[in-house]
């Protein structure tokens, strides 16, 4: 199926904390996903693919939810293989209405995070266990 026609990108949740990694890698091939899950004590918001202005409303609809009835969330970003303003304007705000921790930035995303100084508002840890804990 052509990209055009496969419309908007899933939203979906799990709450098997232990396999979800790898299933949320195993779907990063199939366009921008956004995964959720409990992970000791705090609210993980997993985001797989490009993000952009077309893109970007699953992942900003689960960060609003996820900030609002969760006292911590991490975004697992490892698996981020495009983002631009859009993207960076959403963490700066979920970073404002919550406490947010973003967990292994893809290369791409941690230059533009560099380049544009927001690497000095975020939070930004080494891996999911670090985040939960700190």
């Amino acid at each position: 199926m052509p990209w055009d026609e496969a419309g908007a990108p899933a939203l979906t949740r799990d709450t098997g904390a232990e396999t979800l990694p790898e299933r949320a890698i195993a779907s990063a091939s199939e366009g921008a996903a956004v995964l959720q899950y409990e992970w000791r004590g705090a609210w993980v918001v997993v985001a797989r693919g490009s993000y952009d202005m077309d893109s970007i409303t699953p992942l900003a609809d689960a960060l609003a939810v996820a900030v609002r009835e969760h006292p911590k969330v991490i975004l697992d970003a490892s698996g981020i293989t495009f983002a631009d303003s859009t993207l960076l304007n959403l963490l700066i705000l979920t970073h404002q209405a919550g406490a947010l921790r973003v967990v292994e930035p893809s290369a791409q995303l941690q230059r533009l995070c560099e380049i544009t100084g927001v690497d000095t508002i975020l939070e930004t840890r080494d891996s999911l266990d670090v985040a939960a804990v700190s």
